[in-house]
């Protein structure tokens, strides 16, 4: 601003102020507060997701076969379960084995959906999982396997036409399963544009890898890409060492790639990987971990998980911490901590995948049989603020609920609704505050209506007449959040159905896709 006369920046502050782009609050980018007591029961930003497979129908759909309206069915169910459970996310499988969930250019539909492999389905379910997510302000992560074919060996089981069939050299059997080789160029390629497909054509929120890169070592074999590394090796030497840094470096450049496609393309959709908790252990790498796993994603998967949050390459990273606290060869209590470490600096966040698929299961530990496990992660959690939110594995055992487990993350964890993240790096400043905010009290409860540029908005209520500047700064207060429909010249209706019958007063704050928080606006009380 130098040069500029003082009588002319008090007119472009003044404009700033009145649009919302500049504050002269404390409230921060991601719309928070200075200064204010927050509750740790009440955290304003987490991510609560749960993982929906299809690979194998083990959530969705239930069976292959069933009818598209059954097929709805079962995946509103799902929905619903993770709104009356607190969630704010579902992480979608829709690329299972080189099959799709969309109509896809590339590849065949999966065989998870109707039993056949190129089966049409009769609908769009990657359109209905999005729209139906949205309609419950939930984000949808579209989870990708990058490299398997096939559950089985049997390549006559290939949808004639597809890539796989097409191309027997790109495919390798190992360990009973069928596999693309991930260091074939138009191997990668091809997964690049499968996921860019999604990405371009669909509302998707996130592009969420699990922990499958090379396949899991299978004893006695070795997997068959020496003509691969012989072809495309460059200048790794021909050693095992050389091997394992060039089948990294082919993983590397799956992930550097996907982050710039991903973002050139959509800069608010995150990327996001949930690898196998353990980087290396610490008897093998001193900046390992201090455990003893018998898999390590660096030696065993090619997959350097560690330098994919040092590069930035990831949104997140969501390691699958699936032991118990105290299970020594891999502990719990210390593998949050390690990882709190390896994202601290940087711009990536940190979900912890959790292993609800073990609690109340007679195969599992002792300590999977206490009820309080489960409860006591996110309680430990919360000693590292690095933790951004966890993720359940899966959606049916979120359901099951075995020895009430998941009542008890809900009453002592989610008793209140959350927002996500703020998504670091992504172009653009908070929406501007939102106007002609109304309420209207009936037998249904308080209809509030508003305008508004948001993608999203966060309500907040409290008792009485007065607001204070501290009441949004974590979600004690916080009653629900709602997506724009863009419908009625960008006005958003939300009911609060909870209302105590007394006079409370309301603010509205607006969301970007980037989670970023405007000020609040007016705000507007009712008896």
């Amino acid at each position: 601003m130098r040069g500029l006369r003082l009588s002319a920046v008090l007119v472009l502050v003044a404009g700033l102020l009145s649009t919302g782009l500049l504050t002269t609050g404390p409230a921060t980018a991601g719309g928070g507060t200075t200064g204010c007591d927050t509750s740790p029961d009440a955290p304003k930003r987490q991510l609560r997701a749960d993982w929906i497979a299809s690979v194998v129908n083990i959530d969705w759909p239930s069976r292959p076969g069933l009818t598209p309206q059954q097929q709805k069915d079962e995946l509103v169910a799902l929905y619903d379960q993770a709104v009356a459970r607190g969630l704010n996310s579902v992480i979608v499988q829709v690329r299972p084995t080189a099959d799709t969930f969309w109509p896809s250019d590339l590849e065949p539909w999966s065989r998870y959906l109707t039993g056949t492999p190129d089966g049409d389905p009769g609908y769009d379910p990657l359109a209905f999982a999005v729209d139906e997510a949205h309609a419950r302000n939930l984000e949808l992560h579209a989870w990708f396997n990058p490299y398997r074919v096939s559950m089985g060996t049997d390549r006559s089981q290939l949808a004639p036409g597809s890539p796989a069939a097409e191309h027997p050299e790109w495919v390798h059997a190992y360990g009973g399963k069928l596999y693309y080789d991930p260091g074939l160029p138009q191997v990668r390629r091809l997964t690049e544009d499968v996921i860019l497909e999604v990405v371009e054509e669909y509302d998707v929120d996130g592009v969420h890898f699990d922990d499958y890169f090379y396949p899991y070592p299978v004893a006695g074999q070795e997997f068959p890409d020496d003509a691969t590394f012989a072809e495309h090796g460059g200048d790794f030497p021909d050693t095992p060492e050389g091997l394992a840094d060039w089948r990294r470096h082919n993983t590397d450049l799956l992930i550097s790639e996907l982050d710039e496609q991903i973002h050139d393309a959509k800069p608010w959709v995150k990327f996001g990987v949930s690898p196998f908790a353990v980087w290396r252990n610490a008897g093998t790498d001193p900046e390992g971990s201090a455990t003893t796993a018998g898999a390590q994603t660096y030696d065993d998967l090619y997959a350097d998980t560690r330098r994919w949050v040092r590069e930035e390459w990831l949104d997140y990273v969501a390691p699958q911490v699936y032991w118990n606290i105290g299970f020594a060869p891999a502990d719990y209590a210390v593998l949050v901590p390690w990882w709190s470490d390896q994202v601290t600096g940087t711009d990536v966040q940190l979900y912890i995948g959790q292993a609800t698929y073990k609690v109340g299961t007679s195969t599992q530990a002792p300590q999977w049989a206490d009820p309080e496990e489960m409860s006591k992660h996110l309680t430990f959690n919360r000693d590292h603020p690095q933790v951004d939110g966890d993720i359940y594995f899966s959606a049916k055992d979120v359901r099951a609920n075995r020895l009430g487990h998941m009542d008890l993350v809900q009453a002592e964890h989610y008793a209140h609704p959350a927002l996500l993240p703020v998504t670091e790096g992504v172009p653009g400043h908070r929406p501007r505050p939102v106007t002609r905010l109304d309420a209207d009290r009936s037998a249904e409860g308080v209809t509030l209506s508003w305008r508004g540029t948001g993608a999203s908005y966060a309500v907040y209520r409290v008792d009485g007449r007065g607001i204070g500047r501290c009441d949004t700064a974590d979600a004690t207060h916080l009653v629900g959040t709602v997506r724009d429909d863009g419908r009625d010249h960008r006005t958003t209706e939300f009911v609060d159905t909870t209302a105590p019958d007394a006079r409370v007063t309301y603010v509205v704050t607006a969301l970007d896709r980037a989670y970023r928080e405007s000020r609040t606006g007016r705000p507007v009380s009712v008896r």
